[in-house]
């Protein structure tokens, strides 16, 4: 059990000290994302920015992501939960949380552009993940601007993502053992609130 996410930043920061110094940066899932980012970039002295994906939840169940989308529009599904929606809610459900994304991205970074990582190493983290899909996506985006490694660290995760995580990064850490997942992130944090735009601004600032 972590106190807070600054709690779980700080003990993936023990885990990741080979990188301190090195031509590395971090990049952190808003919101609760930043939270930890922040906290391994300072431990680490690395640069903090962000890569923005956006859950898509199941009509009956928003907490449960079946799809992931990001600013472009690149949308990657869990193809047997797809199946099972109608094409017009995901086609609309896609727009909307496209036009989220872009607007966490403007509003996040403001004028600032967004940090080269060709040839870096790339240190991917959030506060957990539960089915992986934003991550993964995530995961993509990054591997397409050719980093040098991707090291994937975040506090919790489940054994059947762990699995999937593995064979698309370099290297990856998770603190808590997968096979204790409790089924949603926020219960393995004592606390876990809600993380406003104004902090994620304050923190990348």
């Amino acid at each position: 059990m972590f106190k807070n996410r600054e709690d779980a930043g700080r003990q993936l920061s023990d885990k990741l000290k080979q990188y301190r110094g090195t031509d590395t940066v971090v990049l952190a899932l808003p919101r609760g994302g930043v939270v930890v980012g922040h906290e391994i970039s300072q431990a680490l002295d690395l640069p903090l920015d962000i890569v923005v994906t956006r859950k898509i939840g199941h009509p009956s169940n928003p907490e449960y992501a079946i799809c992931a989308v990001d600013e472009k529009g690149t949308l990657l599904c869990d193809e047997a939960e797809r199946k099972m929606i109608s094409e017009s809610w995901l086609k609309e459900e896609v727009e909307r949380q496209k036009k989220e994304a872009k607007r966490r991205l403007h509003l996040y970074r403001g004028n600032k552009k967004p940090i080269k990582i060709k040839g870096k190493n790339v240190i991917l983290t959030d506060d957990g993940v539960a089915t992986g899909l934003t991550m993964q996506l995530a995961i993509l985006a990054i591997k397409a601007q050719k980093p040098q490694r991707v090291i994937v660290a975040v506090p919790v995760a489940p054994s059947e993502v762990v699995g999937d995580l593995k064979k698309k990064t370099d290297e990856l850490i998770v603190l808590m053992p997968p096979k204790e997942f409790a089924g949603a992130v926020g219960a393995h944090f004592q606390e876990f609130g809600q993380i406003e735009d104004e902090e994620v601004v304050q923190l990348l600032g």
